[in-house]
């Protein structure tokens, strides 16, 4: 593991983000979704380097083990952070893929950075364009449900993350896709984040509007979303993201829950692949 040193400053110490970077060729940054850290991307990490690629994941500030400061868990705070590993590891021609919450950085990245870094783009079961019901967003969830999910994580939070991780997933239908360990693994990744980030991010994908910085995707995009995705349905975002970024190859995974990094990882690393070599 690597530390990188942010701009970002609490209580006279920078802010550190760990990271990991395997492999050589052109680069590809995976951004983990909330509640976990890098070890998501366990089943894409080797099949990337693999092909060619040089890749590189960290770990959110508040997450694994990277920083656990008490502030600074809004999306233009994220960005900042991941400008700053990009910066640091002085990276050009990326590939940015982003998982869930990770979609986040990668729009806002780009709306508040722009492309001249970037190559291509991925959103993979992401939280973009906007998971809050409004006047102009009337599809997707009230705003009581983001609270509700904080109140069920500050009464127990190693309760309420034993459900989500099965629901994650939807692991009485995918029983022979992914073991009871590896939902048991998350659960202690998910447990092991800061409290006060875990809370602070479910404010940032839950009620952050990315639709502007969506507008400003100007590099080729891939969407890849699950039709069975119980966390962040495929109506609310895979299909609104895929319709509003130009351009966008829109994939469904068929029969795919949320966390299609551990149980479709076979289609998804092809999907992945095809997109990225072409």
């Amino acid at each position: 593991m690597n530390y990188l040193k942010t701009t970002s400053i609490e209580k006279g110490s920078s802010v550190q983000l760990a990271y990991n970077d395997y492999g050589n060729g052109q680069p590809i940054i995976l951004i983990h979704g909330w509640p976990l850290n890098f070890a998501m991307w366990e089943q894409q990490i080797a099949h990337l380097v693999d092909a060619g690629f040089r890749a590189i994941t960290y770990d959110r500030r508040g997450f694994g083990e990277s920083s656990k400061p008490w502030n600074g868990y809004t999306y233009n705070d994220l960005a900042i952070d991941l400008n700053d590993l990009i910066e640091g590891l002085e990276l050009n021609n990326i590939i940015l893929a982003g998982f869930s919450m990770g979609g986040g950085e990668v729009a806002r990245y780009i709306g508040k950075y722009g492309t001249k870094r970037l190559s291509k783009a991925i959103l993979i079961s992401s939280v973009v364009p906007f998971m809050m019901k409004t006047e102009d967003n009337p599809d997707a969830f009230d705003a009581s449900v983001f609270d509700g999910m904080k109140e069920g994580i500050s009464k127990d939070r190693a309760g309420f993350f034993e459900e989500f991780g099965k629901n994650f997933v939807n692991l009485t239908k995918n029983e022979e896709r992914v073991s009871q360990a590896q939902v048991n693994y998350n659960w202690y990744v998910a447990c092991s984040a800061s409290k006060k980030a875990t809370l602070d991010c479910v404010d940032a994908f839950g009620k952050t509007d990315f639709r502007a910085d969506c507008e400003k995707f100007d590099i080729p995009t891939l969407v890849v979303h699950g039709d069975d995705d119980e966390i962040v349905p495929i109506d609310v975002s895979g299909k609104k993201a895929a319709g509003i970024i130009k351009d966008a190859k829109f994939e469904i995974i068929k029969d795919a829950p949320h966390g299609l990094t551990f149980t479709h990882y076979k289609e998804l690393n092809k999907i992945l692949i095809d997109f990225i070599q072409n």
